[in-house]
C-alpha cells in the first residue's frame, strides 16, 4: 500500500477516488511513567516513555487506516493527515486519515 501526504503519487495517475479512510487508537499513560515524566519536566529533556507511546500509537493508527483502505481495494492513500486529542486526563487519541484511491 502506498501512503503519502501529498494529493498525488509521483509517476502514477489516480483513476478513481474510493473515499475517506481512517484509523485511530486511544492510549493511556502508565502511572509509573507519569512520575518519571514529571521529574523530566523539572530538569528538561525528552520524555522517552511518552515518545515511545505516541510512536506506537501512530503506527497502530496507520495500520488500521491501511486495513480500512484494503477493504475498499485501494492501491494507495493520499493526503494523509494526523490528529491528536486528549480524551480524558490520562488518555490521548491518535487518528490518521486520508483518501483511498485506485491508481493506473
Amino acid at each position: 500500500m502506498i501512503v503519502v501526504n501529498t494529493d498525488f503519487v509521483p509517476g502514477r495517475k489516480i483513476s478513481k477516488v474510493l473515499g475517506l479512510v481512517m484509523g485511530s487508537t486511544v492510549r493511556a499513560r502508565h502511572v509509573g511513567k507519569d512520575l518519571g515524566a514529571r521529574l523530566k519536566g523539572v530538569v528538561g529533556g525528552e520524555i522517552k516513555a511518552y515518545k515511545e507511546m505516541l510512536d506506537d500509537a501512530r503506527k497502530e493508527a496507520i495500520n488500521r487506516m491501511i486495513s480500512d483502505a484494503e477493504k475498499l481495494k485501494a492501491d494507495a492513500i493520499v493526503n494523509v493527515r494526523f490528529m491528536t486529542a486528549q480524551t480524558m486526563g490520562s488518555a490521548a487519541e491518535v487518528m490518521v486519515y486520508g483518501t483511498a484511491v485506485e491508481l493506473q
